[in-house]
């Protein structure tokens, strides 16, 4: 696993062992990211569920202003500080070792909202709805605000409307597919 693209590009990614994280593909992660790549500058990203890191820092990476990681598991934590000191990223990264529904109450308390926010949780618990659900009335989701979740192909979100969102785009990569969410207009 490695940078793609920006100032820390082709630098290489330690991931966490075991199964307990699936790493996005380079393929994968190129397309996500010519897809969010027009807005990235100076943005500001929330990596939840981060376990490498990787997504968060191919943002930085690519000119995102800030990004904030967030996993409970303390292997998956040396790793994203790894990753980010191989990338000299770590002055505009922020790492939180706690559940995603925790760490989304104290960022509350910066009073902003977040341009990106993404969220890769374990498939099959039902953590995209929590988290989505917590969100829908938090004040770290603007009408400029996407959330890009990743899930089974099969998962259906049709749920997200009662929640006040809407999904802008979808992309399907096989098995799994990236969907962003945007506020209702």
């Amino acid at each position: 696993m490695r940078v793609i693209a920006g100032s820390a590009r082709r630098i290489g990614l330690v991931t966490p062992q075991g199964d307990g994280t699936r790493p996005t593909t380079d393929r994968i992660k190129e397309t996500l990211f010519n897809i969010l790549s027009p807005s990235l500058a100076d943005a500001s990203f929330l990596d939840l569920f981060a376990g490498s890191g990787g997504i968060g820092i191919e943002a930085l990476s690519r000119g995102a202003a800030s990004a904030v990681f967030v996993d409970r598991d303390g292997d998956a934590i040396a790793c994203i500080e790894e990753n980010l000191r191989r990338t000299h990223l770590a002055e505009r990264a922020t790492v939180r070792r706690e559940p995603a529904l925790g760490a989304l109450s104290r960022l509350e308390g910066r009073g902003e909202a977040f341009d990106f926010i993404f969220l890769d949780p374990p498939y099959g618990k039902g953590l995209e709805r929590e988290v989505i659900t917590y969100l829908a009335d938090s004040c770290l989701v603007n009408d400029q605000t996407w959330i890009i979740v990743e899930a089974k192909t099969e998962e259906d979100f049709s749920w997200v409307d009662a929640l006040g969102f809407e999904i802008d785009r979808e992309k399907v990569y096989g098995t799994n597919k990236h969907l962003f969410l945007g506020r209702k207009r």
